[in-house]
């Protein structure tokens, strides 16, 4: 597969395994597709019942001005002063890319745009997206506001995970306020091979990006690209890359939910390992009629210091189509393992002291 956008994942919705990258991890300036880590803070927020739907908020002058008809970029076109609900809010920010919502929106939850935007960065880091630095709601150019593809097409992932009850919103087709209708900007929303949302973008206009999903056959993937051309080449590219991502490939489960993968050494414990489980099924897509084959590690930092309990953490799954990783996920301990006797102990420090001696002296060499 090829693609002349220069930023580009394609990713399964349910692994998150990748099923095509080309410089996912290079810097993007992500202009309105911004917009979808100000809606996830929204969505936390009404989760979480800090605000409902029918609160309202007010258009302050930056809003308006910033934001707003007088700013004559993407607008919901919300009056001066005027109280709006946030479910209005919502709409307007992620059907019609207003900018005047996403900076009430910003205001109403933390007072200003940039207290607010200072909680998308910490945000997106707490939900592992490290390379994502936000200084605006809206997407407004700014040299120190950078994404990734890769980070983009997660939080993507996570927000139709994590808050079903509010992705409806993206697939709406149009809405009107003040009088005014505005069909949404997503183009792909009117192709047919499923997508149902999320947001598009654009620097000035010879950079392009988006971030959309689709499904077919209870299949979904998502798609993240930046750095195209025209609005044509992304819709083009966008379709296309879709197309292929459900033509080329199909699901196959390699573990189910328990079963066991590996082991992690373990010192000091009254037994040398303790098997590693996935607690989640791992379904990855793989291409169809393809002799290419998967392989896999386990990467964690150890031995392992006993008393170790069940449940923990420890330990990451990598698995990889030829080259690429395809997929990195959680590994846990399956059962207890208590500290060992204390010739176990001392015959566990012997071989590590010995281990340390070889890594020192001989692998060095």
């Amino acid at each position: 597969m090829q693609t002349p956008v220069p930023q580009v994942i394609l990713i399964d919705a349910a692994s998150q395994s990748v099923l095509f990258e080309k410089n996912a991890d290079d810097p993007a300036t992500p202009a309105s597709t911004a917009k979808l880590m100000t809606a996830e803070l929204v969505f936390q927020a009404l989760t979480e019942g800090r605000i409902k739907l029918d609160d309202e908020f007010t258009v302050s002058e930056t809003a308006w001005r910033n934001g707003g008809a007088p700013a004559r970029g993407s607008t919901m076109f919300a009056v001066l002063g005027s109280r709006i609900r946030v479910e209005d809010l919502i709409r307007g920010l992620v059907i019609v890319s207003g900018n005047d919502a996403a900076i009430v929106l910003a205001e109403g939850l933390a007072g200003s745009e940039g207290a607010f935007a200072t909680r998308m960065t910490q945000r997106a880091h707490e939900l592992g997206l490290l390379h994502s630095t936000f200084t605006n709601s809206w997407g407004r150019g700014d040299p120190e506001q950078k994404v990734t593809a890769r980070d983009m097409a997660l939080l993507a992932a996570h927000v139709i995970h994590t808050y079903p009850d509010y992705y409806h919103y993206f697939s709406e087709k149009d809405f009107t306020w003040g009088k005014i209708k505005q069909p949404n900007r997503n183009p792909l929303l009117a192709m047919d091979f499923g997508a149902d949302g999320l947001k598009t973008g654009n620097v000035e206009a010879n950079s392009f990006g988006l971030v959309a999903s689709a499904v077919q056959n209870g299949q979904r993937l998502i798609l993240a690209l930046y750095g195209a051309k025209t609005a044509k080449e992304r819709a083009d590219e966008a379709r296309r890359l879709f197309q292929w991502g459900f033509r080329a490939f199909e699901p196959k489960t390699v573990f189910a939910a328990g079963d066991v993968v590996g082991s992690a050494r373990v010192f000091g414990g009254a037994t040398s390992d303790v098997p590693l489980v996935v607690t989640t099924p791992v379904n990855l897509l793989v291409p169809r009629d393809s002799n290419e084959k998967l392989s896999g590690s386990i990467v964690y930092t150890g031995p392992l210091k006993a008393p170790v309990a069940a449940g923990q953490t420890v330990a990451q799954l990598k698995i990889f189509r030829g080259p690429t990783e395809i997929l990195d996920m959680p590994l846990e301990t399956a059962n207890n393992v208590e500290k060992g006797t204390l010739p176990q102990r001392a015959f566990d420090a012997g071989i590590e002291y010995m281990a340390a001696l070889i890594r020192k002296y001989v692998w060095k060499k």
